[in-house]
């Protein structure tokens, strides 16, 4: 928590649609959210995320010419801390950390950096590598070359797990003397679309997203050799779509029995069950606004950045079968994630 025990929500957008930068928010005890201020310092932040200790927030800006920036959150809005460090790649869509750098997924330039943290959480002043994504998919003109969407680490903390939606594939990853390595690509299904991908809390599974078609690929982990095995595809939605239909975020329960996604399109909140190595799709429900970008748990609720729609709407999650009911939303246009801390 950012400030005296009261627990903070912290929300992209993207600027150019006239979202209003880096938000922050109160969470009461029932989890609503209460607007507090915002920051537009860098253009587009569209993605977050939070050090362990919940004092520094740190944000991509999703342009040609990409960079991340790193804030002080104990007041009501973000201070930066320092100046942008460019990312060398263009149009960074997802960060993480992972032994002590930032790294983030730069869609445009289907690439990931790694940034130094100083002991302070601050950045260093320049990215120390950058791995270069090569290969394509059959699905023009959005898979022409290579778009790494999300990079984070695995449970273990030993591997660097990136997701590249161009190629149809996960890449496995080692981070030495601040240049990132490959160490394993697994090829998914052709014209998939890979997106984002979460791990079971038993840290022996992962779950893909895919773009392309409206699916998840369920994946066993092992951390030993940093190996991810592709098990079964399953669809997200009970039929054809009517349209559009683009699935993007994925969580799954703190509990590992449910797994959840966000589907831009058809509008929908997509609610899986875990069956072993298996996942079934038990129903969907509106996600409460329009074109849901991203989806994050935490605490027995869902929260859903609706960027079209302009709003962050959060759910109450049965847990008996994991099926959310809305319990209300903020207006926040142009949303894009959200990170609770």
């Amino acid at each position: 928590m950012a400030d005296g025990g009261r627990q903070r929500a912290f929300i992209g957008s993207f600027t150019a649609a006239g979202g209003p930068g880096i938000v922050t928010a109160q969470v009461d005890t029932t989890g609503a959210l209460t607007v507090l201020g915002a920051l537009d310092d860098v253009p587009d932040p569209s993605y977050l995320a939070l050090s362990p200790d919940g004092r520094t927030l740190y944000a991509v800006s999703e342009a040609t010419r990409g960079a991340v920036a790193a804030y002080r959150v104990s007041g009501d809005r973000p201070e930066p801390a320092g100046p942008p460090v460019p990312v060398d790649g263009s149009g960074p869509t997802h960060l993480g950390l992972f032994d002590g750098h930032v790294l983030t997924a730069n869609y445009g330039s289907g690439s990931v950096t790694a940034v130094p943290l100083r002991p302070d959480g601050t950045l260093a002043r320049t990215a120390s590598g950058v791995l270069r994504h090569t290969g394509a998919g059959p699905c023009t003109p959005r898979q022409q070359g290579p778009h790494a969407h999300q990079v984070q680490s695995d449970p273990s903390g030993r591997w660097a797990v990136s997701v590249d939606l161009g190629t149809d594939s996960v890449r496995v990853c080692t981070l030495a003397d601040g240049a990132l390595a490959l160490h394993r690509e697994t090829a998914l299904r052709p014209g998939s679309g890979p997106r984002h991908l979460a791990f079971h809390p038993d840290g022996t599974r992962a779950y893909v997203v895919n773009e392309l078609s409206p699916s998840v690929t369920a994946c066993r982990w092992d951390a030993a050799g940093g190996v991810l095995t592709p098990l079964s595809e399953i669809p997200v939605l009970p039929g054809a779509p009517a349209g559009d239909a683009y699935p993007s975020g994925i969580a799954v329960s703190a509990d590992g029995r449910f797994v959840w996604t966000a589907t831009r399109g058809e509008d929908v909140l997509s609610v899986l069950a875990v069956e072993g190595e298996e996942l079934r799709l038990v129903t969907t429900v509106p996600c409460g606004g329009h074109w849901p970008r991203a989806l994050t748990a935490a605490g027995g609720l869902l929260y859903v950045a609706n960027e079209r729609s302009g709003d962050v709407t959060w759910f109450a999650v049965d847990p008996a079968t994991g099926i959310p009911r809305r319990g209300g939303s903020i207006h926040v246009p142009a949303a894009s994630c959200v990170v609770l801390g």
